[in-house]
């Protein structure tokens, strides 16, 4: 009797190990097969999307067939690059008018392109401001608006995001960052401690939300020849927005977590984080 129960249970531990086996593997083809088709029909919500970067990423999702709704502040720019996206290929392009500083009008937004598009299942937030920092120091006002932009207003954004993604249970929410954050230099530090804020808040979401099959994206740029850095000598590292929207593309579609670009960031970052402060708080980088 003793042997036909151990036969027994034996038998039962087997079963729901196979059982739960083959229920993995289908949540996983499951899984597979969702990437797959979002991946043919995006839809897609660009903030920031009159930034030199966010309009080389759309140009992508626009040659791949995407819908897309775009967010800014300025309508004839907006219009403008919706007029362009349009003819590259685009499904569909809506837009919307706000200033992202006001947080009361997020949900709106959020709304407005979930219902434009009929459904919401990628964004790309790409808004930011790269304020003087020498005025930074000599107010805590100007501070508090820098902060406000750059930190503030993604977590507004992030948080009705990441519940109405959780909720679904699919997306990718791609972030960018800049490799600013990663250590606090006395040139930019202001626009460091957002930026360095704002990774650690998606690294924490991005947590939450990988067992609801969400994906976050963390980007780090380093230099970028924009209109953001005009004032800004540009030396051998800067590169054109279009090498960063192509890094940005390519790391929504493969869903991956946090992102350097170009890749050769991650190395000059690694150095960076490890000259002993005794020695990096002397340095003028």
């Amino acid at each position: 009797m003793k042997k036909g129960f151990i036969i027994g249970a034996a038998s039962a531990l087997l079963a729901t190990v196979v059982a739960w086996i083959a229920k993995s593997r289908l949540d996983q083809a499951q899984s597979t097969d969702l990437q797959a088709a979002i991946k043919a029909t995006r839809k897609v919500l660009i903030v920031g999307a009159t930034s030199a970067i966010a309009q080389e990423t759309a140009k992508l999702f626009a040659a791949a067939r995407s819908e897309i709704f775009l967010a800014g502040r300025d309508e004839a720019k907006l219009q403008a690059v919706a007029n362009d996206l349009a003819v590259r290929g685009a499904r569909k392009v809506d837009l919307m008018v706000l200033d992202l500083n006001d947080f009361n009008r997020h949900p709106a937004l959020i709304s407005r392109a979930t219902e434009s598009l009929a459904g919401l299942d990628t964004v790309l937030i790409a808004h930011g401001t790269l304020g003087d920092q020498e005025a930074a120091q000599k107010s805590f006002a100007f501070t508090e608006s820098e902060l406000k932009t750059n930190l503030l207003s993604y977590i507004s954004l992030l948080t009705i995001l990441a519940n109405l993604f959780e909720a679904q249970q699919y997306g990718t929410i791609a972030v960018i960052s800049s490799v600013a954050g990663d250590r606090g230099r006395q040139s930019n530090y202001v626009y460091g401690t957002a930026k360095a804020a704002l990774s650690t808040f998606t690294q924490g979401l991005r947590g939450r939300l990988s067992r609801s099959n969400v994906a976050v994206v963390t980007i780090k740029p380093g230099f970028v020849d924009t209109p953001m850095t005009a004032h800004l000598k540009k030396g051998p590292l800067f590169v054109g927005p279009e090498v960063v929207g192509k890094g940005i593309y390519r790391a929504i579609q493969e869903r991956q977590d946090v992102v350097y670009i170009p890749w050769f960031w991650w190395g000059i970052m690694t150095v960076i984080k490890l000259i002993p402060e005794r020695i990096f708080k002397r340095m003028t980088i």
